[in-house]
């Protein structure tokens, strides 16, 4: 090669290389934005990729741990209520149990379980959500993607894959129910016959020390899994069929499809659906909840699951704390469905 030859592919390499360096960040963008869309792909056994799953499961951490934490001061008043009120230990309220709680034990009172709390529920969100869109995917390859043409079977679907995913989230959540009930339900005006420290750890160590009396780490499983599993089946039924039918109410109005509105819109309309599918699960799963709640009471831990349902009656296992349950519970799953959303847009996945 003669000198001029190798000066003109010398600059022609220099020309490349200073083009490549000032579009590097468009570069990088595609590259980012291409890979994203890559993970909504799904292989021949009909599963997306192991960092699609990840990423929902990350989501679900954030919906389900920041949002429970949040709401805690609810918790506790809805707790004391369902454990003491029936004897005459505690107000029959939310404003009520707020207030006694404040005037009793502070700020520190109205917050007491938070850290158990959002450990526990985000564990229970990276299996919720996470495991929701796995299950989602499997079952609708084993059926066939082609065979769910029907409203009914779309709803078997999303019930059988939220479902086999809260039996596991279940799992996850139940030492940290326990050690955060078992402290909610300490009150100054009753002296428990242990009182647990105020640190998770040193809490969740007394409570495995005391297991004969307690079941540590997972005694009230099997009624969590009663609470939680028709919960959480309601949860996504509720909202996948609500925003079904709200898209096709807007497009038969507007002549805009989903993919027309805007994220925030379509955001907006996801935390509304998600409220409504609130309103739904805490009325079906108010008995299990009261009988979790109670269980946490010392005078309690020898009696059957069907003995404290005698002892509350039908009508207080249904209605006892359910209003504080109601604006709690439809805050929550509205908050998580948005927060859920609104990560899986920031993956490129979409709003839902």
């Amino acid at each position: 090669m003669f000198p001029y030859e190798k000066l003109s592919a010398s600059l022609k390499k220099d020309r490349q290389l200073a083009r490549f360096r000032s579009n590097h960040q468009e570069y990088k963008s595609v590259i980012a934005y291409s890979s994203e869309n890559d993970l909504l792909k799904k292989g021949e056994n009909g599963l997306h990729s192991m960092e699609f799953y990840a990423k929902c499961m990350f989501g679900g951490i954030l919906a389900c741990g920041v949002t429970h934490a949040s709401v805690v001061t609810l918790d506790v008043a809805k707790v004391r209520t369902q454990a003491h009120s029936k004897a005459g230990n505690w107000p029959n309220g939310l404003v009520a149990s707020i207030s006694k709680t404040y005037t009793g034990e502070g700020v520190k009172g109205l917050t007491k379980g938070w850290v158990p709390t959002f450990w526990g529920y985000g564990a229970q969100g990276l299996f919720k959500f996470g495991l929701n869109e796995f299950f989602k995917d499997y079952y609708s390859h084993v059926i066939g993607e082609e065979n769910l043409d029907q409203t009914w079977k779309k709803l078997v679907l999303w019930a059988l894959s939220s479902g086999s995913a809260e039996i596991f989230a279940d799992v996850a959540l139940c030492p940290f129910e326990m050690t955060k009930v078992r402290m909610q339900v300490d009150i100054p005006e009753i002296k428990m016959s242990h009182t647990l420290p105020e640190s998770m750890i040193p809490a969740m160590s007394t409570m495995y020390k005391m297991r004969t009396e307690t079941k540590f780490p997972f005694g009230s499983l099997v009624p969590l899994w009663g609470r939680q599993v028709p919960y959480t089946m309601i949860k996504f039924v509720g909202f996948y069929q609500t925003q079904e039918m709200v898209y096709e109410y807007l497009e038969s109005k507007y002549d805009k499809k989903k993919a027309d509105w805007s994220a925030a819109t379509q955001l907006s309309i996801t935390f509304g659906c998600g409220y409504w599918a609130g309103i739904f699960c805490a009325i079906a799963t108010q008995p299990m909840d009261n009988l979790v709640s109670m269980k946490g009471i010392a005078e309690n831990k020898n009696k059957s699951w069907g003995q404290m349902s005698r002892e509350m009656g039908a009508v207080n296992l249904v209605t006892k704390g359910l209003g504080t349950r109601i604006i709690m519970i439809g805050t929550l799953t509205g908050l998580q469905w948005w927060i859920y959303g609104t990560w899986k847009n920031f993956c490129g996945f979409g709003t839902s």
